[in-house]
Parts: C-alpha cells; sequence; structure tokens
C-alpha cells in the first residue's frame, strides 16, 4: 500500500472533519443539541486521530539503530491502536454520558434549522472524504470484500480512515434524524437517542479497530498467497529441494522478516551454499518485495524414518 495513497486519505479526512467540526460546534452553541455536541467531538477527536497516523508514519521513517535494529515500522501500529483507544473514550464514551445525561434533563432545541443545515453540509464533506479513502483503498484492495480488507490490511491508515468515515456518515444520520423526529414531535428524547446511537456506533467501531491493530501489534506473518510465494521462490531454483521451515512476520507494513532453514547437499562446499543462499535471497525479493529482511539457515535434511541415519550427512563440506 502507498504511503501516498495513505496520506492523500488521511489529510483529505482531516480536512473533512476540520470544517465539520467548527460548524457542528457552532450549530450546538446556537441550538443545544445534544446530538450536536456529540457529532462536534466525535469530529474533533476524528481530526486528532487524523494528526496521529500522520505521526505514525513520520515516526515509523527513522532508521533502524542498536535498540531497533528492525527499524521503527511498528511505529504506524502503535499510532493506529492509539486512535482506536482516541475513538472509544472520546468519541463514543463521550456521546453516550451526553446521551443519557440529555434523557434525565430533557431541554427542547432552539433555532433547530441550524443544526439540519450544518449535518447536511457535513454529510457532503464527509461523503467526500469517504470517496477519497474508497479511491485510494481501491488501488490495493484487488478482489478482497471490503472486510476482508479491514481485516487483513497490513497497513492501518486506509482501514482506520474508512471505517472512520463510515462511522462518521452513519453518526451524521443518527444525528440528523434524532434532530429531525425532535422537530416534528416536539419531544427532545429523540435528539438524546440519536445521540446515545452515535455513542454505541463509535464504540462498536473503536473496539473493531482496537482488535485489527492488536493482531498487528502483537505480531502477523504473510498471508497464505505471499507465503506460497516465497515457499515457490526457495524452491524454484537448484539450490534446495525441501524447506525444514519457514516463518514470516511484518515488522512493519511496508517491511517483513522471513527466517528459514532449508535442507542443501551435505558435499557442498561453503562458499557454493553462500552463493545458493544469495540466488534464493534474490527470488525472495522479486516474488514478494515487501520481504526485505531474509534470513536462511542451510541444512542437511536427515529422514526421521531412517533408523541410522550416516553422521557425516550432519556435516556441511566446507563448515567442518
Amino acid at each position: 500500500m502507498s504511503a501516498s495513497g495513505s496520506n492523500k486519505a488521511i489529510v483529505a479526512a482531516l480536512g473533512a472533519n476540520l470544517g465539520i467540526a467548527v460548524t457542528k460546534f457552532v450549530a450546538w452553541g446556537f441550538s443545544g443539541s445534544s446530538s450536536m455536541l456529540a457529532e462536534g467531538v466525535h469530529s474533533l477527536a476524528d481530526s486528532g486521530n487524523q494528526l496521529l497516523l500522520l505521526l505514525g508514519g513520520r515516526q515509523a521513517k527513522q532508521r533502524a539503530d542498536l535498540e531497533h535494529p528492525f527499524g521503527y515500522g511498528r511505529e504506524r501500529y502503535v499510532y493506529a491502536f492509539v486512535v482506536s483507544i482516541i475513538l472509544f473514550s472520546i468519541g463514543g464514551v463521550f456521546s453516550l454520558y451526553e446521551g443519557v445525561n440529555k434523557l434525565q434533563d430533557p431541554h427542547p432545541l432552539e433555532r433547530a434549522w441550524i443544526p439540519i443545515v450544518v449535518l447536511l453540509v457535513a454529510m457532503v464533506l464527509e461523503g467526500f472524504s469517504l470517496r477519497t479513502a474508497v479511491r485510494e483503498s481501491n488501488h490495493v484492495r484487488g478482489n478482497q470484500s471490503w472486510v476482508q480488507f479491514v481485516r487483513h490490511a497490513k497497513a492501518p491508515e486506509l482501514p482506520v480512515v474508512l471505517l472512520e468515515d463510515v462511522a462518521a456518515l452513519t453518526g451524521l444520520v443518527l444525528a440528523f434524524l434524532g434532530v429531525g423526529i425532535t422537530v416534528i414531535t416536539g419531544d427532545p428524547i429523540w435528539d438524546a437517542i440519536g445521540t446515545i446511537g452515535i455513542g454505541a456506533l463509535l464504540v462498536i467501531v473503536a473496539i473493531v479497530l482496537g482488535i485489527e491493530t492488536k493482531s498487528l501489534l502483537v505480531g502477523e506473518g504473510a498471508s497464505a498467497k505471499n507465503r506460497d510465494a516465497i515457499e515457490a521462490a526457495i524452491l524454484a531454483g537448484p539450490e534446495t529441494t525441501r524447506i525444514v521451515h519457514l516463518k514470516t512476520l511484518y515488522l512493519g507494513p511496508d517491511e517483513m522478516l522471513v527466517g528459514a532453514k532449508i535442507a542443501v547437499e551435505s558435499d557442498k562446499r561453503f562458499l557454493v551454499v553462500a552463493a545458493d543462499i544469495n540466488a534464493i535471497e534474490q527470488r525472495i525479493r522479486a516474488a514478494v518485495p515487501v520481504a526485505r529482511m531474509i534470513y536462511l539457515e542451510p541444512d542437511v535434511w536427515i529422514d526421521p524414518t531412517e533408523a541410522n541415519p550416516p553422521t557425516d550427512t550432519f556435516v556441511i563440506k566446507g563448515l567442518e
């Protein structure tokens, strides 16, 4: 997933949310709508989230050092996880609190036309942000469904922006319904119900984001497609005929660690084995470009069913 595509979606979402947040707070100040207050806080939290995603991308570009020999690629996962926490606490929990408070102490809306106009404008701006995120995601989504894309994407920025934008549009609809029904019936409880609906929606989205990002933080390996490509690249030449074991780990969205033990002939000299390993590494990088760190361990395959394997097959000629 290109960093430029992710950044374009983030910047579009940031611009939309900052503008929307200001108008929502102004509408809340004039109308007293709790739905508008909840939506204003939601947009403000989203704006902070986009800044965090941009910061995470910047931090991830730091060069590897002695303390972090594999680099800082996972910074992007850390900041995406922080985003899910902010969305849960500031966006979701605050909206639930405000909705419950409005249920306990309802008060009529003033100048109800203001939040209605603001909500309609916000829907247009959020639609623009979502359109940008969808377009950039389609460049890398391939044949995956949207659920598969969110679940399996190794770069967290686009799935985060997508879920935020979908949640924002849905929240705007809930706020519009809450304010609209309140205007029609004159009962402010509907505004409170809309606010609670927004809070519940944000909590659900935050939990989904947290679960998916946690998996990346813990450490995910290559997809089945990439793992098959790596195995095929290892076995494509005459250097080895067997993979004893293979381990993969994403160090960041754009960098994968590959470690494998491969079987080689027992009579090969060290220089030949070294040349074979270099050839295999080139094929792996060509097949899976994100496989940037590769460690291959040569070994001799011993058939476990053989009762008395010859002891000299444990020695690679040139290494003894």
